[in-house]
């Protein structure tokens, strides 16, 4: 599957912000912005309201397992994720790490399933080291920023200049998009400026006091 960039994904997490029918009003919000600009937004719900999300806007899991169908616990199924009407999937957020052998096997799952690949990475050498497995977009976060006041494009430009030439070396059709700390108008302006095709953003979304604002300013830096 493709989608236009640069895009903006938005992670909700499991913020108390947006538990419940709450992740709908994030989800709606961005479903204006989107409609306002033209522009691809995709959001990650909580899974428990994921298909009530997917019926508003482009919609991808948080997280998916390496397996298919069959007695798997808890398990969250990239099959199923597809027939829920999501487009896509984080793999290996820094808050769900896992074996390099299941990011492979999910990047298989997502490509099986026409579903986007968005592969989180630390920091430019794992970026290098993930993109050999041909997903969509490799997302590098380095985790002491996330959460932070402090976006990786003004602390760390350096990690997103690095990302984009490894990655881009090892698998040319994979995409670089940059997160943690990222906030505002600038700070993807600047993202972009590096070579990023997009931002991945969760706090600077989920806890502002404007939903619908937070999602344009951000939006804006991507025109």
């Amino acid at each position: 599957m493709k989608i236009k960039l640069p895009v903006l994904v938005i992670n909700l997490k499991e913020y108390e912000e947006v538990l419940g029918e709450r992740a709908l009003e994030v989800a709606k919000a961005a479903k204006k912005v989107i409609e306002k600009h033209d522009v691809s937004i995709l959001v990650a719900p909580p899974p428990l309201v994921f298909s009530e999300v997917a019926k508003i806007v482009p919609t991808i899991s948080q997280h998916i397992d390496p397996v298919e169908s069959g007695s798997h616990t808890g398990a969250i199924l990239a099959k199923e994720v597809k027939l829920m009407n999501g487009i896509g999937s984080l793999i290996n957020h820094s808050e769900k790490k896992i074996p390099s052998e299941d990011i492979k096997k999910c990047v298989e799952l997502c490509n099986k399933y026409d579903l986007i690949s968005i592969v989180c990475a630390r920091d430019s050498e794992e970026a290098k080291r993930l993109a050999a497995y041909g997903p969509d977009f490799i997302a590098v976060e380095p985790p002491e920023l996330i959460g932070g006041d402090v976006s990786v494009s003004t602390a760390k430009p350096e990690v997103i200049k690095k990302t984009v030439e490894n990655v881009k070396n090892t698998s040319p059709q994979t995409d670089v998009l940059c997160g943690a700390g990222v906030k505002t108008t600038e700070d993807v302006k600047k993202a972009i400026e590096l070579g990023s095709k997009g931002v991945l953003v969760a706090s600077g979304i989920v806890k502002s006091d404007d939903i619908e604002d937070a999602i344009e300013n951000l939006v804006k830096g991507m025109l």
